[in-house]
């Protein structure tokens, strides 16, 4: 979790200033990622490991070797924030430049190439609704989804107005096994593993 500036932090709602404060507070000392929307704070409680993180791993690995040297596909901290908005997000993957994440405090969301996503089995309507309502509403111009549980996902691009603010235009579905266009780069989606079914299986 990092820190806005205080300069930055006087423009910040109170309520939005309560509610970082206290994800700041309790972060380190629960388990899951803390996040805010405009409904309040979601807690994703996520399974450290596993399909969920291999599947991050693999996507931000296989970016990298598309992209530019100057460009990484970041799977760490710090958060994504929009202190006008009152959003902070900490997307699984974040198409960047190394100039942009090296600042102090949160990523500007402005700098941001494209948000990847891979859809929790605990709570996956964080990341197919609210996020997608979120991201073009901070201005981020693609957002890519990874879904285990169906071996599935989507690309969202081209923000457009509409009369419930900002959304996504163009969608496009994949099946894990299909090659996916996240912004400029082009990646294969083999090999990626699923969530285990109750009984053992696959989903």
């Amino acid at each position: 979790m990092t820190t806005a500036p205080d300069s930055a932090r006087q423009s910040v709602s109170p309520v939005y200033r309560a509610m970082r404060d206290f994800v700041q507070t309790v972060d380190d000392s629960l388990p899951g990622k803390f996040e805010i929307t405009k409904e309040g704070i979601v807690l994703d409680m996520m399974s450290p490991g596993g399909p969920h993180e291999v599947t991050a791993a693999h996507v931000s690995r296989r970016l990298e070797k598309a992209m530019p040297d100057d460009l990484l596909a970041h799977t760490g901290t710090p958060d994504v924030e929009d202190e006008p908005e009152g959003i902070m997000r900490h997307p699984d993957v974040v198409v960047i430049a190394w100039t942009d994440l090296n600042v102090e405090g949160s990523i500007d969301p402005h700098t941001v190439i494209a948000a990847i996503e891979v859809v929790s089995k605990s709570n996956p309507d964080n990341d197919w609704v609210t996020k997608l309502r979120d991201y073009p509403l901070m201005g981020i111009p693609v957002y890519a989804l990874f879904d285990p549980r169906t071996g599935t996902g989507a690309v969202f691009t081209d923000i457009h107005t509409t009369p419930s603010g900002p959304r996504y235009a163009t969608r496009k579905d994949f099946v894990y096994g299909e090659d996916v266009t996240i912004a400029d780069w082009t990646i294969p989606t083999d090999g990626l593993p699923r969530y285990a079914s109750e009984d053992g299986g696959q989903e």
